[in-house]
């Protein structure tokens, strides 16, 4: 029998004497354990019919957003199938199907009207984060690892990265789109990428609770007062480090250069001494697709003032142009088809990239765009996250 890409579950508040009516709690999962819950185009749509009918259901307080098994929240996109299509041997129109509608998705999720907590335990990249972003409250645990490792499979931080990367703190931002560092909790506390940590025990108590409660506030209220609970409860499971935070001040000095060649000399520059942390993400850096470290500057510096609906439709257009270019298959081939982890790059060295080649990616091939309707006039209201500010309360 096979299997439904989400798990759709409704949850009954129990009725007391200030709770007659109806309400429940929507519980969403990503039902894909085997591969780490990689988010595939039938998930997306039935993500996306299961908000739209929550957010129109009166009796609906909140939305739970998780992902099957322990391991892993959402582990990125459905890159094989799109490999497969870009060589060939799938709908060749899938690439845009695909991440057009990824991308209405997230931006809706950023502007839902209704608490959206998601629990980003375990590994969180690519589409995970593009998930994990827009919910009003964002989890994680003591086994949290988000990363966004793009450049490793010639591709750039997509799913709204061009938008809240650009809104770290300095330029830390682009130093995690070029190294694919991964992120502990306490990192992605540190930078804003996540609200609460509330430990994988304690995360069990989160609907128990939520019905313990009697919804006479108003929704956000409610959730941000049960979660507050969890969180201090949790501490005792929190890491006591975070390494983000502890390079802070030498990661100021290597990215404060005003041109990326600079900026490349001196990531790539191995340190006097170099801790195991940096010489990651250095090297990570110096195996990654220097087309798509093109990309990734040009696109951070393009979208620094852009509003979130222009994000994603520049997304939309690089991501395009990232497929057609041929680092993308490439590198999916070599990490996840072939698993020969020996990219043959378009270009051998950063130095070597021509702007035209740069050009191209950003080249929009349409003449009107897919994601036209986003923005003010193609969604109505603010979710509970631009309603009240980046923090919680």
């Amino acid at each position: 029998m096979t299997q439904p890409p989400v798990l759709v579950e409704r949850i009954n508040l129990p009725r007391s004497a200030d709770r007659s009516a109806d309400k429940v709690i929507l519980k969403l999962t990503l039902n894909s354990e085997a591969t780490l819950n990689a988010l595939t185009l039938p998930m997306i749509d039935a993500l996306q019919v299961a908000l739209s009918e929550a957010e129109s259901d009166a009796t609906v307080q909140a939305v739970i957003l998780q992902g099957s098994g322990r391991k892993a929240f959402c582990a990125g996109g459905d890159v094989v199938k799109l490999y497969r299509a870009l060589t060939g041997e799938a709908d060749p129109g899938f690439p845009l199907d695909f991440f057009s509608r990824e991308y209405r998705l997230d931006y809706y999720i950023h502007t839902y009207p209704k608490p959206l907590i998601c629990l980003a335990q375990g590994i969180v990249m690519g589409g995970g984060l593009g998930l994990m972003n827009g919910c009003s409250h964002r989890i994680v645990g003591e086994k949290t690892r988000l990363a966004m490792p793009e450049v490793s499979i010639g591709l750039f931080p997509d799913v709204g990265g061009s938008w809240f990367l650009n809104r770290l703190p300095g330029q830390l931002g682009l130093y995690l789109a070029l190294t694919g560092a991964a992120l502990n909790a306490n990192d992605t506390l540190y930078l804003g990428m996540a609200d609460r940590f509330v430990s994988e025990a304690y995360s069990a108590e989160l609907i128990p609770r939520l019905q313990a409660e009697s919804w006479a506030d108003d929704a956000l209220v409610t959730v941000n007062r049960v979660l507050r609970e969890l969180e201090a409860l949790s501490q005792p499971a929190r890491p006591p480090e975070s390494p983000l935070r502890s390079h802070r001040d030498k990661l100021d000095v290597l990215l404060d250069h005003d041109h990326l060649q600079d900026l490349l000399v001196s990531l790539t520059r191995p340190g006097e001494p170099e801790d195991a942390w940096l010489r990651k993400g250095r090297e990570t850096l110096e195996r990654g697709s220097p087309l798509a470290i093109h990309c990734i500057y040009r696109q951070l510096q393009a979208c620094r003032h852009a509003s979130l609906a222009q994000v994603f439709q520049a997304e939309l257009a690089l991501a395009i142009g990232c497929g057609q270019a041929g680092d993308f298959r490439e590198g999916v081939r070599a990490l996840l088809i072939d698993k020969d982890l020996k990219p043959r790059w378009a270009y051998t060295d950063w130095r070597n990239v021509p702007e035209s080649a740069v050009d191209a990616c950003f080249t929009e091939p349409w003449d009107e765009h897919p994601l036209r309707g986003l923005g003010p006039g193609g969604k109505k209201g603010l979710g509970p996250r631009e309603k009240k500010g980046l923090g919680q309360g």
